[in-house]
């Protein structure tokens, strides 16, 4: 049973369609797989009996030959997407005892496509962090140690629990959600592909807001095809969300293997940031040498504006989570803290139910559209970010595809940046400017640093041509061959 766990998504598809095993088997392996690495704290929410009745359901469709394009593949949800009836907390303690009545449309996609839901994965609170250290529930663990020392890593923010459960297989894959990196990073620090689709290729609607201009539901998983697969599913117009985009969902399965060559990839030099390490400049010359042996050709590009990319989506991002975040009061779900009078009440409640990273970006945001500071800089920021749009805009005219690191390190250890919130924001520099224009980009593992820990390398593309920039990925993925696995499930030592 336990080889079950060890499948790819295709793979495991495959086996279902073949009647190699049940759906309620893969589904029970996985239930198993996750009772016994629960020190990893990768879930919120475990959903046993649920996952197994939706897999039996699996089984009556697939006998009917009735089964949808994820029949029976059970998957880790991030708990930021409202399932209905099944606790949902935004890792937020002011969201203790919510159970959604409605079910997101990103869920409900998957649900139709026949996938099955083992639980609710842990994540930073209200997807705020690069580290899944300031959920309510406590720290993930990343499945991964360096080699010769057994302290605990993190495994990347702030979809570190669904990272963290494809890594370790616990799910064959897993919805995650990404507003300046926040899927492709922890899958460069778990050793898996994640994608951010264009903003407005998945509907927001049923999902948690942190900033409405920069949130998007993506894919994790363990191959670019099963992140494929997923995204496949999870995408669509949604008329229920108006920054849902009216465009028909290419196919993004059928030219995965057509390869690179003839196809430009823009390499930018504002990337190679100062104090980059040799390693990770090392592992891109390889992406690229990779991409040129296959017949790409490399661009040098520009992309001007990119140093002011994380302090423009500092000024934005924080701005409209105070917006957002103004509906958490205490009085129509949720945490309530009584008080004497009702703004006492509210502030009881908001004090006790936000946590300190939470408050931090509340106070800077609110700060930012205060009457005295929004045109200083809410405004100035909004200016900023349309430059970097218009660099992306330009730089595309040239190229395919922008190759460049995913993040500017490997994981790092539970609580080490946490006493200094610049160089926890700094793990974003290489994802947020694409956040900011809106752009789609995968992470794809492109080897191991010295100490033995998986390196990510990320592909942006063109608006709504995840396509390509999931073939780039797979091309990638071929040459690096990465096969690498977390000691914990008996990967190297």
């Amino acid at each position: 049973m336990a080889a079950l766990t060890e499948l790819t998504l295709a793979e495991a598809r495959d086996g279902l369609s073949r009647r190699d095993f049940s759906a309620r088997e893969l589904a029970a392996a996985h239930v198993a797989a996750i009772a016994g690495a629960r020190a990893l704290n990768a879930f919120i929410t475990e959903t046993p009996d649920q996952a197994l009745a939706m897999a039996e359901a699996s089984d009556r469709r697939i006998a009917a030959g009735d089964a949808g394009p994820l029949e029976g593949i059970p998957l880790a949800i991030k708990d930021l997407f409202c399932t209905e009836g099944v606790l949902t907390t935004a890792a937020s303690h002011i969201l203790d005892g919510f159970r959604p009545p409605y079910e997101s449309t990103v869920t409900a996609n998957l649900w139709r496509a026949g996938a099955v839901m083992l639980g609710k994965a842990n994540l930073d609170e209200f997807a705020m962090g690069s580290s899944n250290m300031t959920s309510h529930y406590g720290a993930v663990e990343n499945p991964w140690r360096r080699r010769g020392d057994n302290r605990p890593l993190v495994p990347g923010g702030s979809s570190g629990g669904s990272a963290a459960a494809v890594a370790a297989r616990l799910a064959l894959g897993a919805t995650g959600t990404d507003t300046g990196g926040s899927i492709r990073q922890p899958a460069a620090f778990c050793g898996i592909v994640g994608i951010k689709p264009t903003y407005g290729r998945c509907s927001r609607w049923g999902v948690v807001a942190f900033a409405s201009s920069l949130d998007q539901a993506g894919s994790m998983a363990r191959t670019v095809r099963d992140a494929a697969m997923l995204l496949q599913a999870m995408a669509g117009h949604d008329p229920k969300d108006s920054t849902s985009v009216p465009l028909p969902v290419p196919d993004l399965l059928g030219g995965l293997d057509d390869g690179v060559k003839g196809l430009r990839i823009g390499i930018p030099r504002e990337y190679r940031v100062a104090g980059l390490s040799e390693e990770i400049d090392g592992l891109w010359r390889r992406g690229v040498e990779w991409l040129k042996d296959a017949g790409a050709e490399p661009v040098e590009i520009s992309l001007p504006h990119t140093s002011y990319a994380l302090p423009t989506y500092y000024i934005i991002a924080p701005a409209e989570a105070s917006s957002n975040l103004a509906r958490y009061d205490g009085v129509r779900f949720g945490l309530r803290v009584p008080g004497d009078t009702l703004d006492e009440m509210y502030e009881n409640t908001r004090a006790a139910g936000f946590g300190a990273e939470v408050k931090r970006r509340v106070l800077i945001g609110t700060y930012v559209l205060s009457a005295g500071y929004y045109d200083a800089y809410y405004l100035k920021a909004q200016r900023v970010r349309a430059r970097i749009v218009e660099d992306f805009r330009n730089a595309f005219a040239r190229v395919d595809a922008i190759l460049t690191p995913t993040a500017p390190s490997a994981a790092f250890a539970l609580g080490e940046k946490m006493d200094d919130p610049i160089a926890m924001y700094l793990n974003d520099v290489f994802t947020v400017p694409a956040s900011l224009a809106g752009l789609p980009g995968v992470s794809v593992p492109g080897g191991l640093s010295a100490d033995g820990l998986p390196l990510g390398l990320q592909v942006l593309g063109r608006a709504f041509d995840e396509a390509t920039v999931l073939r780039v990925g797979r091309a990638i993925e071929r040459a690096a061959a990465f096969t690498a696995k977390p000691a914990m499930i008996g990967g190297r030592a």
